[in-house]
């Protein structure tokens, strides 16, 4: 789950009014890339995911291994 805009100023401004990114990242509990990565940017904005996982469609995985169940297994081997 990202981090919510507010959340990523309040450690920017951490970091700008002096604190360490060591120490800012250990206060929020967040890693230190994460802190790098929001200072680069230009503009705090909420990121996009660019592709979502495929869902697994079990009814159709099925349909394919029941005529020949041992298939599955050796073209994983």
């Amino acid at each position: 789950m990202p981090y919510s805009l507010d959340f990523r100023q309040k450690v920017i401004n951490f970091v700008e009014n002096g604190g360490t990114i060591t120490k800012v990242a250990h206060t929020f509990g967040i890693g230190i890339a994460s802190i790098y990565r929001w200072l680069s940017r230009p503009k705090l904005s909420a990121t996009k995911v660019k592709s979502r996982q495929i869902k697994l469609d079990w009814k159709a995985l099925e349909k394919d291994v029941k005529p020949n169940p041992e298939s599955l297994i050796l073209r994983q081997i």
